[in-house]
């Protein structure tokens, strides 16, 4: 009877640990928890478009900034945490990786002005003006709100590099010489550079411990762990592999909402409806089979702006706007999103796209401040994870995507990733 009792408690036990387990192993992303958080950033110095990447014992800052729909003031807070390099939350302790708070209150805010939607605009410096970071890797910042039992308002990912190896980053035509029109390969290769002494790295580098990670744009479903191909003399080499190879894709959508006394690029109309702004964008047309569009735009980037106005980020105005994709049938093996900043690059409820058989044409409506927006459409096969461009964009090899690279270091005698490299090829 004793065996069975200590068997079951060990049973119980053991269950419990891997509940734990499985949830301390969720990946983070960048996700709005609530539909009242919107226009969230999160950049460099508080320049717009700006990647979220501080250089370690740098003395950049980032500038967090969110609204919250609503005329009410909150008390919110936020904390750090470091992540591993698969952005999982590891064990450091926050003395291990900050000198400093690793949690606070959200110090600045302005209530909006002068529009139909109320909001409140909040911005915060990260990390605070008398912390620094200690260890390089990757982080995740959480809004929460005390008042409401520490519900998460929002969660946004960043990283800080130590910059102790060079990282070369080649874009060349895919190895295996097939579809060289509509597919480009990005090679690596990890070596030395003059900020190699004192990094603990020994000199001889050991491909076992090196993880590099190649992110197209700000895509999510994508992103791709590249495989060690050899050396080239005491340089690592990540080449010539499938996953170093990529959809070319096409240039991005783009429309502008910055002025809603008048319909501008790719809007057809701006309605005064019950109160609220409206904005009908150009109908969407499927670019699959059309020639390469030239066009200089962001690479699903948002800008916040307002034409009639001084403070863009209280005084601009929040629109609903009517996202329509005309088809005479609805695709029965997958759906359509539209990703980007927009939608934080996710492919979930709140970026699919909803066929309307009234309509004959694939519908989404968005809440979003003035600005200007972009932004493609990709199609997510049932049972899959990453979305393809060709289905509706058209894949080019001409297209100027832009290329994240991240390098990762952990040797048996470190707790943590490392940051040891990042770069960026245009």
């Amino acid at each position: 009877m004793n065996r069975r009792i200590i068997l079951v408690f060990i049973v119980l036990f053991a269950t419990a640990l891997g509940c734990c387990r499985g949830a301390f192993a969720q990946v983070v992303t960048d996700s709005n928890w609530t539909e009242r958080v919107k226009t969230v950033s999160l950049c460099r110095g508080g320049v717009e478009l700006e990647q979220p990447v501080l250089t370690l014992e740098g003395e950049d800052r980032l500038l967090l900034r969110f609204d919250v729909l609503g005329a009410e003031v909150g008390s919110y807070r936020y904390r750090i945490q470091h992540c591993n390099s698969r952005w999982q939350v590891d064990d450091l302790e926050p003395f291990e990786f900050i000198n400093g708070f690793e949690e606070g209150p959200i110090e600045g805010y302005n209530s909006s002005f002068t529009t139909r939607v109320d909001y409140v605009n909040y911005y915060q410096y990260i990390p605070s003006q008398y912390s620094r970071f200690l260890v390089s890797g990757n982080y995740v910042v959480t809004v929460f709100d005390p008042d409401n039992g520490d519900s998460v308002l929002l969660t946004r990912r960043f990283c800080v590099v130590e910059q102790s190896l060079k990282a070369d980053v080649q874009v060349t035509n895919p190895y295996d010489g097939a579809s060289i029109m509509q597919r480009r390969e990005v090679d690596v290769s990890l070596g030395v550079n003059d900020d190699y002494r004192g990094s603990n790295i020994p000199p001889t580098l050991n491909p076992a411990w090196f993880e590099v990670a190649v992110q197209q744009n700000g895509r999510l479903d994508n992103m791709r762990r590249l495989q060690f191909s050899g050396y080239d003399g005491g340089a690592l080499c990540y080449r010539h592999r499938k996953e170093n190879i990529f959809d070319g894709g096409n240039t991005f959508r783009w429309f502008d909402i910055s002025n809603i006394r008048t319909a501008m690029y790719n809007v057809v109309k701006i309605e005064d409806f019950g109160g609220e702004w409206y904005a009908m964008l150009k109908p969407l047309e499927d670019r699959s089979g059309k020639s390469f569009i030239t066009e200089q735009v962001l690479n699903g980037g948002m800008k916040v702006n307002v034409w009639d106005r001084t403070n863009k980020q209280t005084e601009a105005d929040y629109v609903y706007v009517n996202f329509l994709l005309p088809m005479q049938y609805p695709f029965m093996n997958g759906n359509i999103y539209v990703v980007g900043d927009l939608t934080q690059w996710l492919l979930d409820e709140r970026s699919r796209m909803e066929y309307r058989p009234d309509l004959k044409a694939y519908t989404l409506r968005l809440l979003l401040k003035q600005g200007y927006y972009s932004y493609q459409l990709l199609f997510l096969p049932v049972g899959e994870k990453m979305g393809l461009t060709a289905t509706l964009e058209g894949d080019h090899y001409e297209t100027p995507n832009l290329y994240n690279v991240f390098v990762y270091y952990r040797s048996p005698n470190d707790r943590y990733d490392r940051l040891v490299a990042f770069n960026q090829y245009r």
